[in-house]
């Protein structure tokens, strides 16, 4: 069998090795540069899309979202520093029997080490949202990656006399590849969201009206919701919040679920 060369063929087989080398340039750029974790949100309470698939992520022991044949929610909030309101939230979970997850930085376990140690006692996941918050897309070693995670965790220990449980989540949702096999390898799941709102601007806090009509308009199946504990306003709804999930035949689960059901 004879192959015969031309014009047609010389430059098919060019398009060929440009796109293999395309792809093989893009796989190294995307495992490299880092990202801002995102969604793009369509329907009316249907899962939005993030800017890496569920599977995608899972390769790499993370998560963004949940089981969407289930109606559960995951309940996640991002703690930063103590600004008044973790007593009502703590008591507004406890009214609804509701367990949620709180991503600590290093600082709020120095500086609230009872409200941390009543996180733990009430049945809350305590995860680890590094030292001080910084860029972990910026951390080029491993070893840069465990200062940041390992003080949080002996912290933790120091507080409640328990191992930390293993999840992270990157601050501003800031990451790169490279950290999330970074994680994996520490026996992390790292975790995004996929219901969240601008509600950290303590200046500019949204109206009742305003947070709960966007917060249910997103709401889904297996939704992954990140909340801030500084928000004076998440504070004010929570209990309304919860109770009209309920009302709506949601049912909360916990994030050491993930995967298994």
């Amino acid at each position: 069998m004879y192959y015969i060369i031309t014009k047609k063929n010389i430059l098919i087989s060019s398009i060929a090795i440009l796109i293999v080398i395309v792809c093989s340039v893009s796989c190294f750029v995307f495992s490299k540069t880092s990202s801002s974790w995102g969604l793009s949100f369509g329907a009316e309470n249907e899962p939005p899309k993030g800017n890496a698939t569920p599977e995608e992520l899972l390769e790499h022991n993370a998560y963004y979202i949940a089981d969407t044949s289930k109606k559960e929610v995951y309940l996640t909030f991002d703690v930063g520093y103590e600004a008044g309101y973790m007593e009502s939230i703590l008591d507004t979970l406890k009214k609804h029997n509701v367990k949620a997850a709180f991503f600590v930085v290093g600082n709020y376990l120095t500086s609230e080490p009872e409200l941390v140690k009543r996180m733990c006692d009430e049945g809350h996941i305590v995860g680890n949202h590094t030292k001080n918050h910084p860029d972990m897309s910026k951390m080029s070693t491993i070893e840069d990656f465990k200062a940041q995670i390992e003080p949080v965790e002996e912290l933790y220990k120091q507080i409640t006399g328990k191992e930390m449980p293993k999840y992270y989540r990157p601050p501003q949702g800031i990451y790169n590849i490279q950290n999330l096999e970074d994680a994996k390898s520490l026996g992390y799941k790292t975790i995004f969201w996929s219901l969240a709102y601008v509600d950290w601007e303590r200046n500019n806090q949204p109206s009742h009206e305003k947070a709960l009509s966007i917060l249910l308009k997103r709401v889904h199946n297996g939704a992954i919701i990140l909340l801030h504990s500084t928000s004076k306003t998440n504070m004010e709804i929570l209990d309304t919040f919860l109770t009209t999930l309920e009302e709506k035949g949601y049912s909360f689960s916990t994030l050491d679920k993930l995967g298994k059901n």
